[in-house]
């Protein structure tokens, strides 16, 4: 099961998908294509959508809605995701779902505090404690993706007897944009010549400082012997619920999470 937060989806904090439907928008591995374009993606979406995401994201004038829903459904068509496994107790997955029962799933987001990578960091501090952590210096306080997978690395390193491993799940062949890596808050900056260049002109002082704390604090390279996951030889038990109900968790335990910290077109570890 993926847990994933995301912006103005029926007014809910977090959801929870299958992880099928969530990488591939179908029920059933044998239905994963090969290679896709944009029209079979948004078929395949739709069609999964009207069988069991109506409730979330409900026809508008008899066609799909526009919003971010379709971030739910077929994930690997966008991006290819990078990841990380820890062996979790009995004891910490039931107190998850108690402490996700006891909160109310009502949507607060917001870009600075409550983004979708500070879910990935909020859920993680229940599985491993103080693992994850704001970026000061690179990211100027934000939590981001790159700085969720930079701790994780870190931590993995840190504590060896977690046995933490790193998975791939690839991008999906087709005429689809190809994902490419997330940046940093500076890290943005220093790459884009659209800011750079007149943040030079106007405080080169400024300008330098950013690129410094961006070459000592900004860069990471992701496990370069990750497995490639393949979801057929992954054991699914997902129940058939697609959504969570808004005040706890309805279905087994997770197996994964989820909070865009991943790769994606807009951003992403590569």
């Amino acid at each position: 099961m993926v847990i994933s937060r995301y912006h103005k989806i029926d007014g809910l904090d977090w959801i929870a998908v299958p992880l099928v439907p969530y990488l591939y928008a179908v029920d059933d591995v044998s239905q994963v294509p090969l290679t896709v374009d944009k029209e079979q993606v948004e078929a395949l979406r739709d069609a999964y959508r009207r069988e069991h995401l109506l409730d979330l994201a409900p026809d508008k004038k008899g066609k799909a809605p526009k919003g971010e829903w379709t971030q739910l459904v077929g994930s690997s068509y966008d991006r290819t995701i990078h990841g990380f496994e820890v062996t979790s107790t009995q004891e910490q997955d039931e107190r998850f779902i108690a402490l996700f029962n006891d909160r109310n799933n009502v949507g607060h987001f917001n870009l600075l505090f409550h983004n979708c990578a500070d879910f990935s960091a909020a859920v993680m501090d229940i599985y491993l404690p103080h693992a994850v952590h704001r970026n000061f210096i690179a990211d100027v306080g934000l939590m981001t993706p790159k700085q969720v997978a930079h701790s994780l690395v870190k931590y993995g390193k840190q504590h060896p007897e977690m046995e933490m491993s790193a998975f791939v799940i690839p991008q999906v062949a087709g005429s689809m944009g190809r994902s490419h890596g997330v940046d940093g808050v500076k890290e943005s900056l220093v790459k884009s010549k659209k800011y750079l260049l007149p943040l030079v002109v106007l405080s080169p002082e400024i300008t330098g400082a950013t690129v410094v704390a961006y070459l000592v604090f900004g860069r990471m390279s992701l496990p370069k012997d990750a497995t490639i996951f393949e979801i057929g030889d992954a054991q699914v038990t997902d129940a058939p619920k697609v959504a969570a109900p808004r005040s706890g968790l309805d279905g087994p335990r997770p197996i994964s999470t989820d909070g865009d910290a991943g790769e994606r077109q807009t951003g992403g570890q590569q």
